[in-house]
């Protein structure tokens, strides 16, 4: 916690952030370039043929989709519990995020069903559970907009945040609770080819390090915003001078 809190300064996230985003923007850029070159040069399973190439861009969008929903509860019970000075700001910026690689899992979900399902969409409860992984998304950042105190509006936002973490577990286990037509765990089982486990864990570390290189962006972009504005604001009441 002590950790969390000595980087709670926009000053020292700053700092932080602009030694680490060099770092991170070249892992994201190689990993990807690695793992989209493994992916499409596995053989096709015997099942799903060359299908199972989706599986490289469809998995890693959940799982970081996921996460992020994780991250986004964590920071907003900092905000409403131990009121960390850039928790809102960091939950915010990670929520568009967010929403978009939930949106890259349920188009490329629906590519990969069509012709293992022979349709593109069922009220499959991992499915519908992803889907409403989206609803929470979108709803998060309509309360930010739609509240014009920001206050208010980030502690609105926060509360919705943590309400909807109850459906990550529904999502992660809802295979397990229900009889789905959506497949099970293979990677920690060990079910999975190595042929394929590579290019998956590959993309999945690609996945991870572009979040966190487009996460610091927009967390510095609205430092810089908010400094702007308190400059403006300062600057509006500051007294002409001669007058």
């Amino acid at each position: 916690m002590q950790f969390l809190f000595r980087y709670a300064n926009p000053g020292q996230f700053m700092r932080l952030s602009s030694v680490l985003l060099p770092f991170t923007a070249i892992a994201a850029a190689l990993l990807l370039a690695l793992g989209l070159f493994l992916g499409f040069t596995v053989p096709p399973d015997y099942q799903q043929g060359m299908t199972v190439t989706i599986m490289f861009i469809h998995v890693p969008a959940a799982i970081v989709a996921e996460g992020c929903y994780g991250l986004i509860a964590v920071l907003s019970l900092m905000a409403l519990v131990w009121r960390h000075p850039l928790s809102d700001v960091m939950a915010r910026a990670a929520a568009p995020l967010g929403a978009l690689f939930t949106a890259l899992g349920l188009i490329t979900g629906s590519l990969w069903g069509r012709p293992m399902w022979g349709t593109y969409w069922v009220w499959d409860a991992r499915l519908t559970s992803f889907l409403l992984l989206l609803f929470l998304y979108l709803g998060y950042l309509a309360l930010w907009n739609a509240i014009e105190d920001e206050t208010k509006a980030a502690r609105a936002a926060a509360i919705l945040a943590l309400i909807g973490a109850v459906n990550l577990p529904i999502i992660v286990y809802s295979v397990e609770w229900w009889n789905t037509l959506h497949q099970g765990e293979s990677i920690v089982s060990g079910k999975l080819a190595p042929v394929f486990l590579w290019p998956l864990l590959t993309m999945m570390a690609a996945y991870g390090f572009l979040f966190l290189t487009l996460w610091m962006i927009r967390v510095r972009t609205e430092i810089i915003s908010r400094r702007a504005h308190s400059l403006m604001l300062s600057g509006a009441l500051m007294p002409r001078g001669g007058l």
